[in-house]
């Protein structure tokens, strides 16, 4: 097992668009779905090479960053080094070797698009490797919560939300397998300040497998193999049948067993353009004393209304940790 990060959007953290609608799918009008409401990790890509701070290059010449001298910024994702793809730390490590300290053209993705920078690597006097003066990662890594899986086909949802990289751009699929994940902790919300929980990445408990990641959430299939002996079917419900009142999350805030905890839909807005079709607010007293009330990592909370689906936490109120946002499940389930 390995320690995981953690994905979980705030208030201020959305802002990504999607398409609403009044109505479920046609399909899913009288499927049964799985209640959700494990965590789950997973791996995605930013498409290439993001670059996440600067370090000077310690060269013959002395200590400096040909990176931040070239203009390149904290957020960037190279994404091709003298034209040639560079999708791994690997491939931009390479690509530098390659040059021997000649210039290179870097194409790299800012703000969604695309630009040209020559750069000269320097070799470091240390490691003898070419180097911009860049600190950098391929991948990242997180967990979400499940929001449902199909019963007849085992398609599953989760997050409810979109996975944006530094410049806000939709990250793309890198490992495809999705693992359980073993809360082992929490950080309490506190107002101001949201919690998160902690955990383990179960190596040997894999999931299944995403293939869709977008502004509604992360999408992919099940594992056959995966033990629903005791989990609940309930039918979807569109927007329209949301109303304000008592409600119930399906979280898993210990372990790997996702429980049931009290809350009330405070708002509905079906109407909204953005996954902020809901304000939800915790009234369950246990699950307020463990965690404060929304943290990082239940983000895919799935929420059930009068016995029905009815949708996903996805934010996290600030100001006030027992509040948030949710997505109606009928826009999880048009993607």
């Amino acid at each position: 097992m390995r320690r995981l990060k953690f994905l979980f959007t705030a208030v201020l953290a959305a802002g990504c668009i999607f398409l609403g609608g009044n109505a479920l799918p046609a399909s899913a009008a009288t499927e049964l779905y799985y209640i959700g409401g494990m965590t789950a990790g997973f791996s995605l890509s930013a498409g290439g090479v993001e670059i996440v701070g600067f370090k000077e290059v310690s060269s013959e010449q002395g200590a400096f960053c040909p990176a931040t001298e070239a203009g390149m910024r904290t957020g960037d994702v190279i994404v091709a080094v003298d034209g040639i793809h560079t999708k791994s730390i690997e491939d931009l490590n390479a690509a530098f070797a390659r040059s021997k300290g000649k210039p290179v053209t870097i194409t790299l993705k800012r703000g969604g698009e695309q630009a040209k920078i020559e750069i000269t690597p320097v070799q470091d006097r240390h490691t003898g490797k070419y180097k911009i003066g860049i600190l950098i990662r391929d991948t990242l890594s997180g967990i979400g919560t499940v929001t449902y899986i199909q019963k007849d086909t085992l398609r599953f949802g989760a997050l409810g939300h979109a996975v944006c990289g530094e410049d806000k751009s939709a990250l793309t699929i890198a490992d495809s397998s999705v693992y359980l994940c073993s809360i082992v902790s929490v950080n309490r919300g506190e107002r101001g300040k949201a919690g998160e929980l902690r955990g383990l990445f179960m190596n040997d408990s894999r999931l299944g497998e995403a293939d869709k990641v977008c502004e509604t959430g992360l999408y992919g299939n099940f594992s056959g193999g995966y033990d629903f002996s005791n989990a609940e079917t309930v039918e979807a419900a569109p927007l329209t049948a949301a109303t304000i009142g008592k409600a119930v999350i399906y979280s898993t805030v210990d372990g790997v067993t996702p429980k049931a905890y009290e809350a009330a839909i405070a708002k509905v807005a079906a109407n909204s353009r953005e996954n902020k079709n809901f304000v939800i607010k915790v009234t369950d007293e246990a699950l307020i004393a463990e965690t404060g009330g929304i943290v990082q990592g239940m983000s895919g909370s799935p929420i059930i209304q009068n016995g029905k689906l009815v949708g996903a936490v996805t934010h996290v109120f600030l100001n006030d940790p027992t509040r948030g946002y949710g997505i109606g499940i009928e826009n999880m389930l048009k993607n």
